[in-house]
């Protein structure tokens, strides 16, 4: 008889400390696991400018060189290829699916940028959203 381990998502995916870092009402920092922790990495990986680790100069994003670009179709492709390979690269825990990037309909210097990806450990589909603000 084949014996199945049931695991909890904080197993499959890892904790670490939440992003952004909180402190608990206990004094104590908040933590992240599970999907939630999946999910933080990815913010953490999109707002990293590469060169800002000492260990890793070559983690994170570099959405930061977009900031004084016009807001038009090609800086939003170039914005939606850096984040697909940032993706790619630092988080193998997802298989990305998607990512649209569009002009912020509420302020013309804002991108939205949405990111639809798998959690390969339990194939559930999830969407992340974040705005990215330009500076022009």
């Amino acid at each position: 008889m084949e014996k199945i381990i049931m695991t909890n998502s904080a197993d499959l995916y890892g904790r670490s400390l939440g992003f952004p870092p909180q402190v608990g009402p206990n004094g104590q920092m908040l933590w992240s696991s599970g999907e939630s922790n999946v999910r933080e990495s990815i913010c953490i990986i999109l707002c990293t400018r590469p060169g800002e680790r000492v260990l890793q100069p070559d983690f994170g994003c570099g959405l930061d060189r977009y900031l004084f670009e016009p807001n038009n179709t090609s800086t939003l492709r170039l914005i939606q290829e850096e984040v697909k390979r940032a993706i790619i690269r630092w988080e193998p825990r997802v298989a990305l699916n998607d990512i649209h990037v569009s002009v912020n309909p509420a302020d013309q210097r804002a991108v939205d940028i949405a990111i639809y990806y798998t959690l390969i450990a339990i194939q559930k589909r999830e969407q992340l959203n974040l705005t990215f603000m330009q500076q022009v």
